[in-house]
């Protein structure tokens, strides 16, 4: 017990505070951007299967996955159960499967950074194709006085650290000539904060969608810069290690499911978005142009992603927000589990 404590507490000062002051040569093809209650030991009948019960993490914003109920028809007949577990954002789904809770997650490119900092026994199982255009920026109230957006230095800025966000703001601080720590970062989950912003409590914030879409709409965001033209990476599913080692099988199935949904969404945007309206409890119009800047595709960890996964590693220790290197080896798989969790489906997405 004092270990798991332990383990926790050290997660969350590396995701949280101690930001203050700090998210394989696999020839499986390469992933572009998109163009338009524990777990029981008990063995299931199919091979590779050793739980009855599969906990999958999801974030707030809802998940398509989840509400598709593919999962759950192409699992029950094999005994296993999907019990969905929901987390207000990337940070904390892997603090979730850091201390036991989940076995199955999709997160952006920053978390499991951290969460590999962390210690957690975690590895990377499938990537996610990146977001394209105005997904993340950076956002003033209309009548800020702020015009430039060099003009954020020394000010307060607001978005979740250790998430996929916490990339691109680095990013476009480098960009503009400025260093993090010529702003005053403050940590909020993107749900919470879009609400406070939207009162005039938060003078700057870095936000994503759905909520930056949201606040469009209402005409309560000025856009200083937008993540368009940026060369970012998308998002993983995660698995615990030892769940991952021990259920090769189950995992091919699932990933199997995401990426015939996944593909099914690309194509038939309208419908998805339809699908996914009664669970976001998003306006139509704002969940079309959700869909529209994302995709729901995966692809595999091949050589070219583990790079740029380390160059993303590499940029947060040189900013000192990593307390030492890190090596994206050590989370990962070989290239035979991978073979065994890896469908065509997901080899073929070029």
């Amino acid at each position: 017990m004092n270990r798991l404590f332990n383990t926790r507490r050290r997660f969350l000062q590396l995701s949280t505070a101690s930001l203050l002051g700090l998210s394989a040569s696999f020839a499986l093809g390469s992933c572009n951007t998109k163009q338009t209650s524990g777990t029981s030991t008990t063995s299931t009948s199919a091979s590779g299967i050793k739980t009855n019960v599969l906990r999958v993490g999801y974030q707030q914003a809802g998940d398509l996955v989840r509400v598709s109920g593919v999962l759950e028809k192409r699992l029950e007949p094999l005994g296993v159960k999907v019990e969905w577990l929901q987390f207000t954002q990337g940070p904390q789904l892997m603090e979730g499967m850091n201390v036991g809770r989940v076995d199955l997650g999709s997160v952006g490119n920053t978390p499991p950074i951290f969460a590999q900092a962390a210690g957690a026994d975690i590895v990377y199982l499938v990537g996610r194709v990146p977001p394209v255009g105005r997904f993340y920026a950076f956002a003033v109230p209309p009548s800020s006085p702020i015009k430039d957006f060099k003009e954020i230095k020394g000010q307060k800025v607001v978005f979740q650290k250790g998430s996929g966000t916490h990339y691109f703001v680095l990013r476009a601080l480098e960009e503009a000539g400025l260093k993090y720590s010529d702003i005053q970062p403050v940590s909020i989950p993107n749900v919470d904060a879009v609400s406070a912003f939207m009162q005039g409590k938060i003078p700057i914030w870095v936000g994503y969608d759905p909520a930056l879409s949201i606040a469009e709409k209402q005409n309560k965001v000025r856009i200083l810069r937008d993540s368009e033209g940026f060369d970012l990476p998308g998002g993983y599913y995660i698995g615990a290690r030892k769940f991952s080692e021990e259920n090769p099988q189950l995992l091919k199935i699932v990933i199997e499911e995401i990426q015939k949904i996944g593909k099914w969404a690309d194509e038939h945007p309208k419908e998805t978005a339809k699908l996914l309206v009664p669970e976001t409890k998003l306006d139509l119009d704002i969940q079309e142009k959700v869909n529209s800047r994302s995709s729901f595709l995966g692809c595999p960890i091949d050589s070219e992603r583990i790079k740029t996964q380390q160059r993303v590693i590499d940029y947060f220790y040189k900013e000192r927000l990593l307390p030492k290197p890190l090596d994206i080896k050590e989370v990962l798989l070989t290239s035979e589990q991978y073979a065994a969790i890896t469908p065509a489906s997901v080899v073929s997405q070029r």
